[in-house]
């Protein structure tokens, strides 16, 4: 015991959080909409707010609201329909930044980041350390960024949160508890709100009378993740800051027992693999920011094209890139052997479908397409589109999914 309480003690670990990062590069490129209510995501009645600034967020507006009711609530709204790219292209600035200056990170998502600074410095000078590196964040590219820097993740993450906006928090160590106790349960990383309603019905509002209760009768109340729940909210979390690494990626290849020419059993074929591996996307919590598309003649002559695309899991963003690849790389009209897709530059990221044409209905579609293909296996559902008339063609091919190759 007296061994985990030195290690813990030694342990340090920054939580960075871009605020507000897609408002925040939209208020880059138009000065005109700082302190202004905004929102993101398609315009509309049956569009959806995909993200908004603090301004907006005052009138009571938040992500994955219907954009019909965060304009009841606020007229005034100004709606921007957002660019992918743009908010790749900051968050490689950001992710290259940090990568130059420590020896361990963890991206969770295109705006998030763990840094393990474990045996860096003193505490103090570690602290000094995350400030100037939030500071050559701010400066290289002009975006708002908070950091929390405690023992865990968990307690991190909350620092962070209660640092925002654009602020930093430090939580020493021995202060974990006293620091979360006072805040609502929601406040703990990944209480959806499903377990905090829970926790209000059973008459438990704050952190603090979570720590008071015994671990066990907790695990009694919510099951396994009920004891998950109870160290976090005892500041309790010894997970690790996993390496980072853009050069994992998961992929799909057919290669066919019969060359072929057949155009439209080829991107048939392309959109169902571009299909599976988005659900695959989707059930990891990843996205991607690469996409490739291989092509293997008949003499075994092998051609891939790449292009970068803004981080994304959604079918028909990914597929449109599938087959526009695949018409630029087509180009000899021979034999093929050999298809394949692959996804790389993969980050940890919740489900999303693409946040500024979406809408209530494609929304529910992509949870509905999940739920099934979740509970019946890969593939249960699919687009038509993606189904070969001929059933002899689709059995002539053998198949091979490559998953998180370096």
């Amino acid at each position: 015991m007296t061994k985990l309480l030195s290690i813990l003690k030694e342990r340090v670990v920054a939580h960075f959080d871009l605020d507000s990062f897609f408002v925040s590069v939209e208020i880059l490129k138009n000065s005109a909409l700082k302190n202004k209510p905004v929102v993101l995501g398609s315009k509309g009645d049956r569009g959806v707010v995909s993200a908004c600034s603090y301004e907006a967020r005052t009138f009571g507006i938040r992500s994955g609201m219907p954009m019909r009711l965060a304009l009841q609530l606020c007229p005034e709204l100004l709606q921007i329909r957002g660019d992918h790219d743009q908010y790749s292209y900051y968050s490689n600035i950001v992710t290259d930044i940090v990568s130059e200056n420590v020896p361990l990170y963890e991206k969770t998502s295109i705006d998030e980041f763990y840094i393990d600074l474990t045996g860096m410095d003193k505490f103090f000078g570690t602290y000094k350390f995350t400030k100037e590196l939030r500071k050559s964040i701010i400066h290289e590219t002009g975006l708002p960024i908070s950091f929390g820097l405690s023992t865990n993740k968990t307690v991190a993450k909350v620092a962070t949160n209660e640092g925002k906006p654009n602020g930093e928090n430090k939580v020493n160590y021995g202060y974990e508890k006293p620091f979360l106790a006072p805040l609502i349960v929601n406040k703990i990383p990944y209480i959806g709100d499903k377990t905090s309603n829970l926790l209000q019905q059973m008459g438990i509002e704050y952190v603090h009378t979570i720590q008071e209760m015994p671990p066990e009768a907790f695990r009694q109340l919510l099951g396994k993740n009920g004891l998950i729940l109870w160290k976090r909210a005892n500041g309790i979390d010894n997970s690790p800051v996993a390496p980072y690494s853009e050069r994992k990626s998961i992929s799909l290849e057919q290669t066919f027992h019969q060359d072929t020419i057949d155009v439209e059993m080829l991107n048939s074929i392309l959109l169902g693999m571009t299909e599976k591996l988005a659900i695959q996307l989707r059930q990891e919590k990843k996205l991607t920011a690469c996409i490739s598309v291989k092509i293997r003649y008949s003499n075994f002559d092998t051609h891939t094209k790449q292009m970068r695309i803004g981080y994304n899991s959604c079918d028909h963003v990914l597929i449109k890139s599938v087959k526009e690849l695949f018409k630029k790389l087509y180009n000899r009209r021979m034999l093929i052997r050999l298809i394949g897709v692959k996804f790389s530059h993969l980050v940890y990221g919740n489900y999303q479908i693409d946040l500024f044409e979406d809408s209530l209905e494609m929304i529910n579609l992509y949870k509905a397409m999940d739920n099934v293909n979740k509970r019946y296996g890969l593939g249960s559902i699919k687009r038509a589109a993606s189904i070969n008339t001929d059933e002899k063609s689709l059995n002539s091919f053998h198949s091979k999914s490559i998953r998180n190759a370096k």
